[in-house]
């Protein structure tokens, strides 16, 4: 395939053309009526003829540019060039022009059914918005554009859903669900990567649906919600040691009380349980002696 580079076409101030068309149409109609009457068929009459063809015929070399957009230009089947400025314009009459528009469009992608890096079957979509930079590589290096950025969009949000599980249960290790944004630009570089051959441009790429598939996402909420208890408790349980240690420290260095290893190991019993437990404690008042 020809790898096409977008230039510049030749353009001129439509307005200025416009004036032109207009001074030769009054020359030459004027020279035809002086002459009409006389006889014969002079050589400046078949001039004045032709200037008026000519005239009609650039008619069609004017064109109008809005903002964001552009126009490519083809003659005898050759790419001659693009125009990008907004404003009325005029160039080769006898060129094919093509609208191609620059603004921004949103891909919504299907919500697609995949396996993650573990295996795991989950739902995943994405949008995409992009807008085209190189008009005539968006035109002639592939068949339609924006059939273009569908096709290539959903097959690199399958090929990341792959490479990343959807939930990490390593501390470090990158997934779905937890890195939004490395995700977001990881899935932007890999369709920047497939849309550049036809000249676009991805302003940004992120998921807008991620989930377990139906079939397994039961039990993957208990999963979650198991992890999440065990964390919790952890959390619960590294508090309360912190806090039994720091009472022990208090008490024997401001010297209210001295303990023996066994009254030590006593009470830290008696706290962790008292700050671990999700029941309410009801004190009970001890009278004798722990020993014996």
């Amino acid at each position: 395939m020809k790898d096409i580079q977008e230039k510049n076409v030749f353009n001129t101030n439509g307005w200025v053309m416009v004036l032109v068309d207009l001074g030769v149409i009054v020359f030459c109609g004027q020279y035809i009526i002086r002459h009409a009457t006389r006889a014969g068929v002079t050589a400046g009459m078949i001039l004045s003829v032709l200037g008026l063809i000519l005239a009609f015929m650039t008619f069609g070399g004017f064109f109008l540019i809005h903002p964001n957009e552009s126009k490519v230009f083809t003659f005898l089947g050759k790419y001659v060039g693009s125009a990008l400025t907004a404003g009325f314009h005029w160039t080769n009459p006898f060129a094919v022009k093509k609208k191609v528009t620059l603004r921004i469009f949103n891909f919504n992608s299907e919500t697609l059914k995949v396996n993650d890096a573990l295996g795991n079957p989950i739902e995943i979509a994405a949008v995409v918005v992009w807008h085209v930079v190189d008009s005539a590589k968006a035109l002639f290096n592939v068949d339609s554009y924006q059939h273009f950025v569908a096709i290539q969009s959903e097959t690199a949000i399958r090929q990341l859903a792959t490479h990343y599980p959807y939930d990490a249960h390593d501390k470090g290790t990158e997934s779905l669900r937890a890195n939004p944004d490395e995700i977001a630009g990881k899935l932007k570089d890999q369709v920047q990567n497939r849309l550049e051959v036809a000249g676009l441009y991805v302003v940004e790429a992120r998921l807008s649906h991620l989930a377990y598939a139906p079939e397994i996402a039961q039990a993957m909420l208990r999963r979650q919600q198991a992890e999440a208890i065990i964390a919790a408790r952890r959390q619960i349980v590294d508090g309360a040691i912190g806090m039994v240690e720091m009472a022990l420290t208090s008490l024997e260095a401001q010297g209210v009380v001295h303990l023996d290893e066994e009254r030590k190991a006593a009470m830290v019993n008696n706290l962790l349980v008292a700050l671990v437990s999700e029941s309410e404690m009801h004190p009970i008042i001890n009278t004798g002696t722990l020993h014996t």
